[in-house]
């Protein structure tokens, strides 16, 4: 029994790790620039080790890491199913930091409670952009949150659920 709780910690760690350094990647800083701003509250080597998931994060460090960073603290937390969707996916609509790209052709044969206004949301975006090439849509940060706020889901989970429902595609590599 100590040993899954030990492995489940240490996933939780990874995890929460991974959320951090996220965030921190978000906000376009390096370790060194949160060492830096932060008047070195936060050492890049703590910061690192505390991304890769190894040395454990009080709570009250959490609440002033999300503080340094201007987001709530839940925002800094792994979600309970821990992305298991995407990186259970052979091959994923899409991975954190990557560029939301809605597929609007597969908008189109969408159905469910949330697709019209999705729809209609989109169409806005379209118009207020110009921009209307018909097959795929490039969502901002804004646009993100709005769309998070449709769905009922964090902006962080909105492509999960947008993949989930067929209309995310992946953007094109160069």
């Amino acid at each position: 029994m100590s040993g899954d709780t030990d492995r489940d910690e240490a996933e939780y760690s990874s995890r929460l790790g991974e959320r951090i350094r996220l965030i921190r990647r978000q906000k376009r800083l390096s370790l060194q620039d949160v060492e830096a701003r932060s008047e070195s509250e936060f050492k890049a080597s703590v910061l690192g080790a505390y991304e890769r998931g190894e040395r454990a994060v009080s709570m009250p460090r959490l609440h002033r890491l999300a503080s340094f960073y201007s987001v709530p603290v839940d925002q800094l937390l792994p979600t309970a199913h821990g992305g298991a969707e995407i990186e259970q996916a052979d091959d994923p609509a899409w991975i954190p930091g990557q560029k939301v790209v809605i597929d609007l052709a597969g908008l189109a044969g969408a159905s469910g409670p949330e697709v019209d206004l999705i729809r209609r949301y989109l169409e806005i975006i379209q118009v207020k952009r110009q921009d209307f090439n018909g097959r795929v849509l490039t969502i901002r940060g804004d646009d993100l949150q709005a769309l998070a706020a449709i769905l009922g889901t964090s902006v962080d989970d909105a492509p999960v659920e947008l993949a989930g429902m067929g209309l995310l595609r992946l953007p094109a590599t160069s």
